[in-house]
């Protein structure tokens, strides 16, 4: 009987052992390169993005330059965002954007009747957010009015940015105090075409689009990248519309939105910080619906853009849970969780292993809103898990693809199923290897044994972030309850790199 029993011990011993073994094999891509962009981030004028998180009260006391917060742009700048994008999402196609030039006392106030119907001062102008840009040293991205703009309003915009010559668009920069062009490169043409931004149906708005574009005119040295406002989630037809009707030299990117909604509802989303594993399972779920929706709208585009020139642009993306209690619900301020940590980490090797087509992203949103890589209350400052996931992936950013062949066990909540390891790798400038590894089980380790062909390497080092449980959060009481650490549980055996990934954890491991 004794016998019986260890022989028994010994059989769920391997079989628990080879459920939890990955293998991943790597192979030099041909010619792909994940760009930076992919990074981006998205701020815009809804609750405490701009006013309290980038733009301050002059008595605040904390570093300033002007009005923008210094620790939150040293924050930033430590992850290398490569691009930031405003004034929205919605409010930019309510956005006028001479309201916000001139002397900031002489600015007309509007009503933000998309988020909290709050009076806007418009004190966070063109000059402003494109200040905030030179000191982050990132690219503009901005979004023009579509929707209850004009034309004319578009293309002057473009104008007084961007051109050098004597028009009086031109001479009113110069005499709102920047003499020189911006050379602002990355342009949105209207925001949720489909919804906020107007309402319409793909065959006016591709109408629309070309109208737009035809004057937001190239100006010496600043030669634009317009990007079209593409599909919600899996409205393929609108991307096949965009794609046949719009001619290809006409747009840089097209856009695709899409949320990661913990319940499924948009109308009870579920809570940011109390969640039982089921729910934590359903919520990666959604999460890892954006592989479906990346390949689908790809094809799409392939069909009409086979050479791939127009990029896939996930400018809103992330998790959207139901606002913090207590807190204005039109100002959409959530914590963040290791769940969160998670859900980056997955998201971005989902961008990175279909770099060949997704060229730019954006995070919603940087500081305050939605998934938030800061938090501020006053002069506090914490940065979230999602913060150190960027931090940790920021190594792909501009480096070489890494095609990848990846076996996963399953993780498995109530009878249903997903992948638990997901991964994406790249080779920098340098010839370091960078391997992102994420395990959304939240209950079991997974050994991943990688074959890196063509690939030579010694030394393997690493960082990881986890943490006790999948709802811990970093507060201000507790700013680094989750950080970064280093990982030693990588090694080499023989040609292959053999990692032991701990359950609900994000690795990136550096091989030189």
């Amino acid at each position: 009987m004794k016998k019986y029993l260890t022989l028994l011990l010994l059989a769920i011993n391997f079989n628990t052992f080879a459920q939890n073994e990955a293998s991943l094999t790597l192979t030099p891509s041909a010619n792909v390169t994940i760009s930076k962009h992919i990074y981006g981030q998205f701020a815009e004028h809804l609750g405490r993005g701009i006013y309290d998180g980038f733009w301050v009260d002059k008595s605040l006391p904390v570093a300033k330059q002007d009005r923008i917060r210094l620790d939150v742009v040293d924050a930033l700048k430590k992850i290398k965002i490569p691009n930031l994008r405003w004034p929205g999402g919605c409010f930019a196609d309510e956005y006028h954007w001479r309201d916000g030039i001139g002397p900031r006392t002489q600015r007309p106030r509007m009503v933000n009747t998309n988020w909290g119907g709050i009076t806007e001062d418009n004190s966070f102008g063109t000059h402003e957010f494109l200040a905030l840009c030179d000191l982050l040293g990132c690219e503009p991205y901005i979004a023009g009015n579509v929707g209850s703009g004009t034309v004319e309003e578009m293309s002057k915009w473009v104008e007084y940015l961007n051109s050098n010559s004597s028009s009086s668009v031109v001479q009113m920069r110069k005499q709102n105090g920047h003499p020189a062009p911006y050379q602002v490169t990355f342009w949105g043409v209207g925001n949720e075409s489909w919804g906020c931004g107007g309402n319409m149906t793909p065959e006016y708005y591709t109408d629309q689009f070309k109208r737009y574009a035809s004057f937001a005119k190239d100006y010496p040295g600043t030669p634009l990248k317009k990007v079209a406002s593409g599909a919600n989630a899996e409205d393929y037809n609108w991307t096949e519309v965009c794609m046949k009707k719009i001619p290809l030299q006409m747009m840089w990117g097209l856009s695709l939105h899409y949320y990661t909604i913990p319940t499924g509802n948009w109308g009870k989303k579920g809570s940011a910080t109390a969640f039982t594993e089921e729910e934590y399972f359903n919520t990666m779920v959604s999460c890892l619906k954006m592989e479906e929706l990346v390949t689908k709208h790809s094809g799409m585009m392939d069909k009409y853009d086979p050479k791939k020139k127009v990029a896939l642009v996930v400018d809103e993306w992330g998790v959207w849970t139901d606002p913090e209690p207590g807190t204005n619900p039109g100002f959409l301020y959530q914590q963040n969780s290791l769940r969160d940590a998670l859900i980056a980490a997955s998201t971005l090797n989902i961008f990175n292993n279909h770099s060949d087509r997704v060229k730019m992203a954006g995070l919603a949103q940087t500081v305050n809103v939605l998934q938030a890589l800061i938090l501020t209350d006053k002069e506090k400052m914490v940065l979230t898990p999602t913060y150190h996931i960027f931090d940790m992936y920021k190594v792909h950013q501009d480096a070489k693809y890494l095609e990848m062949k990846l076996k996963t066990p399953d993780y498995e909540v109530g009878g249903k199923s997903i992948p638990a390891v997901n991964a994406s790798a790249s080779v920098d400038a340098s010839g370091k290897v960078h391997i992102s590894l994420v395990n959304l089980d939240i209950n079991k380790a997974v050994t991943v044994s990688t074959i890196l062909k063509d690939v030579k390497w010694n030394v393997v080092r690493g960082q990881i972030l986890t943490s006790a449980s999948i709802t811990d959060i970093n507060t201000f009481q507790h700013p680094d309850k989750l950080h970064l650490s280093s990982f030693t549980n990588a090694k080499k055996e023989g040609d292959k790199l053999v990692a032991v990934i701990p359950p609900k954890s994000v690795v990136t491991l550096a091989l030189n």
